[in-house]
């Protein structure tokens, strides 16, 4: 099974999407209880949104799912958000904290292990290939990792979440002048909703990637489905109409990046 895809461009813009996969192994799938056999935590259609907004961005796309192993957490097992729930890097729980595994089927740290080497070693030694041929092209690489979760998840939040929640981890994973183009575009999108460094401050795709003073700056934008689904339940269908009117903003933010990019290269 290919563990990744990776569309090359001429850009200073990278474009990660560690949740977009649904990919299971049938060993690993049929350990999966029903209510996992859902994939219900897949950043759904995430790539088909952003496709083609920035012809020439770099695309890095893990293709398995993140029940398999999450590729935006800490291959040692930290958490992102100590003393909050969440889930690890190989889930034992989907958001709403409900078992996603048969009773007794949960991996053991040696397959964990054998899943590191198998899924997430590959999907970032080729993020980090990218980035470093980007650097070396233009002096600089941005890693805009795209992300989106359901806007209402008790067990991982209160209330609703706003449409676009962007995280810098505080503001160091990135330039202030990155995370301020962001912020510009959505403030300035009528109708929507944001936040910067709340509830979701970056993954660890960000925080390990995001070394402003070496030139590589890293932000992460987790969009709220309901922007972008007909419905956040099953079957999750991609609603065209809302889905084009995200993509005028979301292109906007890219285009000021990869235009950003030229007047801070390190």
């Amino acid at each position: 099974m290919t563990a990744f895809e990776v569309t090359r461009g001429d850009s200073p813009i990278i474009l990660g999407l560690p949740h977009t996969g649904t990919d299971v192994p049938p060993d690993i799938r049929g350990r999966l209880n029903g209510n996992g056999l859902k994939l219900a935590d897949t950043d759904w259609h995430i790539h088909r949104l952003y496709d083609g907004l920035l012809p020439d961005a770099t695309s890095v796309r893990a293709l398995f799912h993140r029940y398999v192993i999450d590729a935006n957490r800490d291959p040692a097992g930290g958490s992102l958000y100590p003393g909050q729930n969440t889930t690890g890097l190989v889930p034992e729980t989907d958001f709403d904290g409900q078992p996603i595994w048969n009773p007794g089927a949960a991996p053991d740290s040696a397959e964990i292990t054998d899943r590191i080497a198998r899924f997430h070693a590959p999907y970032h030694a080729a993020l980090n290939a990218e980035i470093e041929r980007v650097r070396a092209q233009h002096g600089i690489a941005i890693v805009y990792d795209c992300h989106s979760i359901r806007s209402h998840i008790p067990f991982l939040f209160e209330d609703t979440l706003p449409d676009f929640n962007i995280g810098t981890n505080g503001t160091t994973s990135c330039d202030p002048r990155v995370e301020q183009a962001v912020v510009d575009v959505v403030r300035a999108a009528p109708g929507y909703s944001s936040i910067v460094n709340g509830r979701f401050k970056g993954g660890w795709t960000t925080r390990h990637y995001g070394r402003p003073e070496a030139g590589i700056h890293a932000i992460q934008m987790e969009l709220a489905q309901s922007t972008h689904l007909a419905t956040e339940l099953p079957p999750f269908d991609y609603a065209p109409q809302h889905a084009e009117q995200l993509r005028g903003h979301l292109k906007d933010i890219l285009e000021r990046l990869s235009a950003l990019a030229t007047t801070i290269k390190h």
